[in-house]
């Protein structure tokens, strides 16, 4: 008999508001999740790690490092001078340059893992980052060494948001945005790897965020070419006002969540002799 394939599915903003984190609360509970990343700049963020320590699923729990929504945890007088956070689209070339004023970008991980950390009363399991920021050349290195620096190298992992152009393209969807995260993620596996740290082999989850597509079909691509420690991500949650206000990004969370606590995840879980499981036990 042939062994089932293991793949993580995680659910990143945890954390980003209320509604947001009781549909992944309502996922975990349910088993369909391995892993969600937390978004500690935000307000619901505590009480957020006291229902997942409440609830303690079975699933590993990480850092969403967050450059891109809302604001920063303390002054950023340069990146974020008026209180809010640039878009990504103003870091992506500034990181190429070497123009981000990365010692305001090392103080805010500071803050953000030890908020992380205050509120869970541990490390974060793994890390990962809100539009892939942990990937950018600048915020991969310090990243790295904050990490090393705190005695996290080989016991936690770290998300690589790339994957392989040949499994992205046999996928057949969303094969551009794959790319363009592939290319910005070039050399931190690498680097990531020489400092000792673990990380996922296969990457998949994009999508075009439309509440009325059938999230379904696009799910069972993410099986497709799935490399030895696939990480599927996702984006699951109810819809609120805080998320309305500070997210583009809505009614397709809905629609997420109820694929997730459909029996047609299992279904096609089964068509690709998959099975889920946490990366950290891989």
């Amino acid at each position: 008999m042939t062994a089932l394939a293991s793949v993580a599915l995680c659910a990143d903003d945890f954390a980003l508001s209320p509604a947001v984190t009781q549909g992944i609360l309502e996922a975990l509970a349910a088993g369909r999740l391995t892993a969600t990343s937390a978004m500690t700049t935000q307000g619901n963020w505590p009480d957020a790690a006291k229902a997942f320590r409440a609830l303690r699923p079975d699933a590993d729990l990480g850092l969403h490092f967050n450059l891109t929504l809302g604001g920063p945890l303390g002054k950023m007088p340069s990146f974020a001078p008026n209180g809010a956070f640039p878009a990504m689209n103003a870091i992506v070339p500034a990181a190429w340059r070497a123009a981000l004023p990365r010692h305001e970008i090392r103080d805010e991980l500071r803050r953000q893992l030890d908020a992380f950390e205050d509120a869970y009363g541990a490390p974060p399991d793994y890390v990962d980052g809100h539009q892939h920021v942990q990937v950018l050349p600048g915020i991969a290195e310090d990243l790295i060494a904050e990490l090393s620096r705190r005695g996290l190298a080989g016991k936690i992992w770290l998300r690589d948001s790339a994957d392989r152009p040949k499994r992205i393209l046999a996928r057949g969807r969303h094969w551009g945005k794959a790319l363009t995260v592939a290319a910005l993620a070039r050399g931190f596996r690498a680097k990531a790897k020489a400092a000792g740290f673990k990380l996922n082999d296969g990457f998949s989850g994009f999508s075009d965020f439309d509440a009325k597509a059938d999230y379904g079909a696009d799910f069972a691509t993410y099986l497709r070419a799935p490399g030895a420690r696939p990480l599927i991500m996702g984006h699951p949650g109810h819809v609120d006002a805080e998320l309305a206000r500070l997210d583009p990004v809505t009614e397709s969370r809905e629609t997420e969540l109820a694929f997730l606590l459909s029996d047609r995840l299992g279904v096609l879980l089964a068509e690709a002799s998959a099975k889920l499981a946490r990366l950290s036990a891989m």
